[in-house]
């Protein structure tokens, strides 16, 4: 935990400290930055603890009566459903029990493709009688895998026409898809997510596929095929998202298919004991990413319809985790909405976040400071500060883990200003594989970089390696020469064993959004410093739109936003380098690759320590 005598040794170091009288000239004038900070204008203090891996929360499954422990647990180990609800009546014939009304929308352009013939994914089009189907199938990229196999078209299908134009569409590509897997297999399709999503979608998009005859009987079977698989596998899912995509068809179809007490009740112990090992305490998910956030409560959302569609109440559980889903989302979103790229996100629209918690049904704030899933969030006016200031996930939940630790994002007036590049996890799209890696750097993070190094290492398969093990967090509120800002403070040890250096990072943002006053410390990890230098960059990734112009004397440069206001960037201190434009990318939340630019404070710096101020100002 930080306290006092930390904080003090922080900000004792050598060099311009943001605690001290900083005031930074502007490339324009005699103006100076406002942002005097000093000790006795300290009007409030709040110390977090170090934020180290993420503790799960602890659901409890819902209370049942003796007579249902009882058939929950002859349904574990393997007596029918119809065994334990109607042990002495012949077994009725396969039915889904209710329609369900899902409150999610698809993406409209997408069911159009497929009404054209094609799936569209992430800006790229595939016909649909070149795909293969087939569960071994391994020409399709990971994009087009999941939504062939998770059958997540159905719902863009379903939102783009009536059912009865739909509908044919819809039998025509899911008959394919039967013909190609006849049997349980292995591969993609057959992995325990997709198996889930795949049931999932069938349950709550069944009017589009069961108008025919044939067919109708033949998926039913395949449903009731699918969720017996589900029962004995869902324990074997590659990490603790895809256990619960397929706890959450589980109790869909013990729901929805005919018998399925036995399975809901199965279903519901497995559900809750999977979102319990899923999420943090305070709501966000252990990959740490918005992606997964968003995945998860779409999951609950429709789970929550199909008991509506059954008239059964869901589990108290079910509505406390949406609850608790919601606000750590909130704080990732900036000033239009939108979502910030985070751990191989892309910058998701403001309508696909507003539409999934619409139909969540949370009304809620966003959280400040989510101290587990490490996102912390600063308001000031219409400026949004979003800082990354946990450890990244650890390797058995990451999918698209990024070295992002200390990276920062901002924007004003639903502008974004400072981005990090995203979209790793929209590689196989628009997004070439090759370059999946290197949007997952820390050089692809608005951070300081030491001898082009990642902090944490970035392996193959979107895990990390060894690097960032503890980041330790303090927030407060002070007073500045001009009222009052948020001041953040952390610093993670991700160079320590290999550089022999910390890196924290001090940002303030005035309380008026014009300022962000920005300070990055190199101290040493032990009681010496070491001899020699090292190379630095500190990257300030530059959002869509904004046009650059480098100062003369290449302390700073100016940024022109769309909207016409002027920010001015400036560095000072002894031992800041000169600034450089650089050519970057971004990706938005569609999955394509939009070329920004970047500004790159780099140089050499001793191996003993250092530190590093600059200041991002509003003109005008």
């Amino acid at each position: 935990m930080i306290d006092a005598t930390t904080s003090r040794d922080i900000t004792d170091a050598p060099g311009t400290s943001a605690d001290e009288q900083l005031a930074i000239p502007l490339d324009d004038g005699p103006e100076q930055s406002s942002l005097q900070v000093s000790a006795e204008h300290k009007i409030a203090e709040r110390v977090l603890e170090p934020s180290r891996a993420l503790v799960p929360t602890d659901l409890a499954a819902p209370a049942l009566s003796p007579a249902e422990r009882l058939m929950r647990m002859a349904y574990r180990i393997g007596v029918p459903g119809h065994t334990l609800t109607t042990p002495f009546k012949k077994q009725a014939g396969k039915r889904l029990m209710a329609t369900v009304e899902t409150p999610l929308a698809g993406e409209r352009m997408a069911g159009v493709a497929l009404r054209a013939g094609h799936f569209l994914v992430y800006g790229v089009k595939a016909p649909i009688g070149q795909i293969d189907f087939g569960s071994a199938s391994a020409k399709l990229t990971p994009p087009f895998e999941r939504v062939v196999h998770g059958y997540s078209w159905l719902r863009d299908l379903a939102g783009c026409a009536p059912r009865e134009q739909a509908a044919p569409v819809a039998q025509r590509i899911h008959k394919q898809w039967l013909d190609a897997n006849p049997k349980p297999g292995k591969a993609a399709a057959w992995e325990v997510e997709s198996v889930g999503l795949r049931l999932m979608a069938w349950l709550v998009h069944a009017p589009l596929l069961l108008t025919e005859d044939p067919l109708r009987a033949r998926s039913l079977a395949a449903m009731e095929e699918t969720a017996r698989w589900l029962d004995r596998n869902v324990s074997k899912a590659q990490d603790r998202m895809g256990e619960v995509t397929g706890w959450t068809a589980i109790v869909a179809a013990g729901l929805l298919l005919s018998d399925g007490k036995p399975r809901r009740l199965f279903g519901e112990s497995g559900l809750a004991k999977a979102l319990g090992e899923l999420v943090a305490e305070d709501g966000g998910v252990l990959s740490r990413s918005p992606l997964a956030q968003m995945e998860a409560l779409a999951l609950l959302v429709e789970l929550t319809a199909c008991y509506r569609a059954r008239d059964l109440d869901p589990p108290e559980a079910l509505a406390t985790m949406m609850e608790l889903l919601v606000p750590p989302l909130l704080t990732l979103m900036h000033g239009e909405a939108g979502m910030g790229s985070w751990q191989g996100a892309g910058a998701v629209s403001a309508e696909k976040v507003a539409g999934l918690i619409r139909a969540s049904g949370v009304r809620t704030r966003p959280l400040k400071d989510v101290r587990q899933w490490g996102y912390q969030r600063a308001r000031a006016g219409k400026t949004i500060l979003q800082f990354d200031a946990a450890p990244p996930p650890l390797p058995r939940h990451s999918r698209s883990g990024c070295a992002s630790t200390l990276a920062f994002e901002l924007s004003a007036n639903d502008q974004r200003i400072i981005v990090n590049c995203g979209g790793a996890a929209f590689g196989g799209g628009q997004v070439p594989h090759r370059i999946e890696q290197g949007l997952r750097a820390t050089a692809a993070h608005s951070t300081m970089v030491l001898d082009d190094a990642n902090s944490t290492a970035v392996l193959i398969k979107g895990k990390l390696g060894s690097g960032v093990n503890e980041v330790e967090i303090d927030r407060r509120q002070i007073g500045t020469g001009r009222g009052s800002a948020t001041r953040l403070e952390a610093s993670h040890d991700g160079y320590a064993a290999r550089y022999g250096l910390n890196h924290r990072r001090i940002l303030v943002l005035r309380d008026d959004g014009t300022e962000l006053l920005g300070e990055d410390v190199l101290l040493p990890a032990g009681k010496k410093g070491k001899r020699g230098k090292i190379g630095y960059a500190i990257r300030f990734h530059i959002g869509p739109r904004i046009e650059l112009r480098l100062a003369e004397d290449k302390k700073g440069a100016g940024l022109a936003l769309p909207d016409g206001t002027y920010w001015q960037f400036r560095v000072a201190g002894d031992f800041a380098g000169e600034v450089a434009i650089e050519e970057s990318l971004w990706v938005d939340g569609n999955g394509r690759p939009q070329p920004i630019q970047q500004l790159v404070i780099q140089g050499m710096t001793s191996r003993s320590g250092g530190v590093f101020s600059w200041l991002l100002k509003q003109m005008g």
